[in-house]
């Protein structure tokens, strides 16, 4: 009786092991817009039901253990470090599926750009997602700035002035609105420039583009609601 149970036992870790290996296989070159559904669809999940069924399958320890040695994410998310924000359970996906670069204020440095480029060109992810976020305090603290001319001192400057160039466009505009309202342009712009210099400031990333092998996505995420909209 023992060997019949020790036998079925290691029936069902062989199977579970193949099955977690062809997801693996599955997720390497997932589609752009199937990959966007795949992100949605878990958002959903997450926002209406406060549930993340599908992180929790892909954290047990069996799954964890047939990830050592590969990986195939099937999309980057570029994202803030906003404690608010973690991009795993907004979407509902576990170990092995996203691979995340967060940077407060969602921004994009060489290192962050590197990274995106590691994703696509190694680990074969199609889609790249640069998801902003409500009440974004980076943001709110680029605006600050702006508004007291006054300098940010630390490493903080930093952040500050990669951010600057949304507050410096919405500005421009010189739409009459109140500063929340001003501060929601500035982050879904902060959103936009930064979708627009993955390509600008990486040939990698604009090489597959241009080839149609990723697709950019613009995004924000509503802490009320938990609800991601994809930014036209």
């Amino acid at each position: 009786m023992r060997k019949l149970v020790a036998i079925c036992f290691t029936l069902l870790s062989l199977l579970s092991a193949e099955t977690a290996h062809a997801g693996h296989a599955e997720a390497e070159g997932v589609a752009p817009q199937k990959a966007l559904n795949l992100l949605l669809d878990g958002n959903r999940q997450f926002a209406k039901k406060g549930e993340v069924s599908n992180l929790t399958r892909h954290a047990s320890v069996s799954y964890r253990k047939s990830l050592a040695t590969a990986q195939h994410p099937f999309a980057v998310i570029i994202a803030c470090s906003d404690s608010r924000l973690s991009p795993e359970i907004l979407f509902d996906k576990g170990l092995g599926e996203l691979f995340v670069v967060r940077v407060a204020g969602n921004i994009v440095g060489a290192h962050e750009l590197g990274s995106v480029e590691y994703a696509v060109e190694h680990l074969g992810a199609r889609l790249v997602m640069v998801l902003g976020h409500e009440r974004c305090g980076a943001v709110t603290a680029a605006y600050e700035a702006r508004l007291s001319g006054g300098t940010v001192e630390g490493n903080i400057g930093s952040l500050i002035t990669s951010i600057d160039p949304a507050i410096t466009a919405v500005m421009a505009e010189g739409a009459k609105a109140t500063k929340a309202e001003l501060l929601e342009r500035c982050m879904h712009k902060n959103v936009e420039i930064v979708a627009g210099q993955l390509s600008t400031k990486s040939p990698i990333i604009a090489e597959a583009l241009q080839k149609g092998e990723i697709r950019i996505v613009k995004a924000y995420y509503d802490l009320d609601d938990g609800i991601v909209t994809v930014i036209k």
